[in-house]
C-alpha cells in the first residue's frame, strides 16, 4: 500500500509512485550489498532507498531525488513529501502522466486531472518529462536538467488506464476513444442493429463507432461497481468468475438485436469470450466485436501488468483464430496508423503493440 513511508537518518521520507521501473532488479541487489533491508518487492521501494541513500551525501532532499532520477530507467510519476516539501518527479519520456492543480493557497500533484476536480483543486499544468517539481512554503521551483526533447507517452493511458474524464497533456482521454470509435466504424463497418461497449474503458469508443456509423447506440451491461478490474486477477477461473459478477447483460436491449460491441483490447480474451457467450445467450443474434487498439502482441515492462507475451493471445493466434475461439460473428482491431490521431499526434510508446521499447530492457531481470 503506497505511499510507503521511511524514517531514515535525515528524517522521513513520504513517495507514491505509479509506473514500473526496468532496472529495479539491478539498483536492489546494489543497494543489498551496501546494507539495505526491503521489506517488500516493489520497485517504489527501490526508489524510495535509493533516495534515503543518495540523501546522506546530498545538501538537500532535491538534489537526492535528481540523483536518483538520473539513475532510475523506466515508467514513473511520482509525488514524495518530507516534512517541509511536497516534490514531483515525473519520468524524462513521459510514458506516465503527473499534473499540477492548486486548491486556495495549497498545491496538489496527481497523475490524473480528475484527482484534482474531486478535492476541488484547478488544474494548473501538466509536470514536464523529466521535470522535477518542488513545493514548499516559499512556493514553486522547477528543476529541468533531466528533461529531453524526445517523448514517448504510453497510448495505453488514452485507451484503457487512465479515468474518462481526465485530460493527460492537454488531450482529453473521451474525445481520443471517440475518435478510436470513428476510426474503427470506418475500417470495420458492420451490418448491425445496435453498437454498445463494455464498461467501462469500451464506452466511449461504442459511442464514437455509432456516431460514425449511424448505427443507434444503447446500453448492454449494468455493470457492479463493487468488483475490480478483472485482467489483473491470478488464475483463469478468477477471471472467469469476476466478469460474470462485474456485468449483467440488459436481456430486453440485446435479445432479437445483431450487435457490434466495442471493447478497449483483447489480451487474454477470457473476458471477451465470456461477454459474448453472455449476449447470445441473452437472445443477440449476432455479435460483431471491435476493439479499440491493434492487437496487444508484445509484453509491456512499464506499468500494464503482462510480463510475457504467453499470456497474449494474439501473440500466437490470427485474428481469424481469435473470433473464433472467442465465438465472435467478426472481429476488427484499430489499426496502428491511427494511434496518433488519436491521442492527437502525441509522440507515443506503442510497444506493447509494435515491440519498438523505448529503451533497452533488462528481459533477464525479473
Amino acid at each position: 500500500a503506497q505511499p510507503l513511508v521511511l524514517n531514515y537518518a535525515k528524517g522521513t521520507l513520504a513517495l507514491a509512485h505509479n509506473g514500473n521501473l526496468v532496472n529495479a532488479g539491478a539498483l536492489r541487489e546494489e543497494l543489498e550489498r551496501t546494507g539495505t533491508l526491503f521489506h517488500t518487492t516493489t520497485d517504489s521501494e527501490v526508489i524510495a532507498c535509493c533516495i534515503a541513500r543518495e540523501r546522506m551525501t546530498s545538501s538537500t532532499v532535491e538534489e537526492a531525488i535528481r540523483k536518483t532520477a538520473s539513475r532510475i530507467r523506466g515508467a514513473y510519476g511520482l509525488v514524495i513529501a518530507s516534512p517541509r516539501k511536497l516534490i514531483g518527479v515525473r519520468d524524462p519520456l513521459g510514458l506516465k502522466p503527473l499534473c499540477l492543480g492548486k486548491r486556495d493557497q495549497a498545491y496538489v500533484l496527481a497523475s490524473e486531472s480528475c484527482a484534482l476536480a474531486s478535492v476541488g483543486a484547478t488544474f494548473i499544468r501538466d509536470v514536464r518529462p523529466g521535470e522535477i517539481l518542488t513545493i514548499t512554503d516559499k512556493g514553486l521551483s522547477s528543476d529541468c536538467s533531466l528533461c529531453q526533447e524526445r517523448h514517448a507517452h504510453c497510448i495505453f493511458e488514452y485507451i484503457y488506464f487512465a479515468r474518462l474524464d481526465s485530460t493527460l497533456d492537454g488531450i482529453s482521454v473521451y474525445d481520443a476513444r471517440l475518435r478510436a470509435g470513428a476510426a474503427l466504424a470506418k475500417a470495420w463497418p458492420a451490418q448491425a442493429d445496435l453498437v454498445c461497449g463494455v464498461p467501462d474503458s469500451g464506452v466511449p469508443a461504442a459511442k464514437g463507432f455509432s456516431e460514425a456509423s449511424g448505427i443507434p447506440f444503447g446500453i448492454a451491461f449494468y455493470k457492479n461497481s463493487y468488483v475490480g478490474r478483472t485482467f489483473i486477477k491470478p488464475t483463469q477461473k478468477e477471471r472467469e468468475n469476476s466478469v460474470r459478477l462485474k456485468l449483467s447483460v440488459l436481456a430486453s436491449v440485446v435479445k432479437g438485436k445483431r450487435l457490434v460491441l466495442v471493447d478497449d483490447s483483447i489480451v487474454r480474451g477470457t473476458t471477451i469470450a465470456n461477454l459474448i457467450h453472455m449476449l447470445k445467450a441473452a437472445g443477440a443474434l449476432s455479435v460483431h466485436v471491435r476493439i479499440s487498439s491493434p492487437p496487444f502482441l508484445y509484453p509491456c515492462y512499464f506499468g500494464t501488468d503482462i510480463p510475457s507475451n504467453r499470456q497474449l493471445i494474439a501473440s500466437s493466434h490470427s485474428a481469424e483464430e481469435i473470433c473464433t475461439m472467442i465465438g465472435a460473428d467478426s472481429l476488427g482491431y484499430l489499426d496502428i496508423q491511427d494511434l496518433p490521431s488519436m491521442a492527437g499526434d502525441l509522440p507515443l510508446c506503442r510497444a506493447c503493440f509494435d515491440g519498438r521499447y523505448p529503451m533497452d530492457i533488462e528481459t533477464n531481470r525479473k
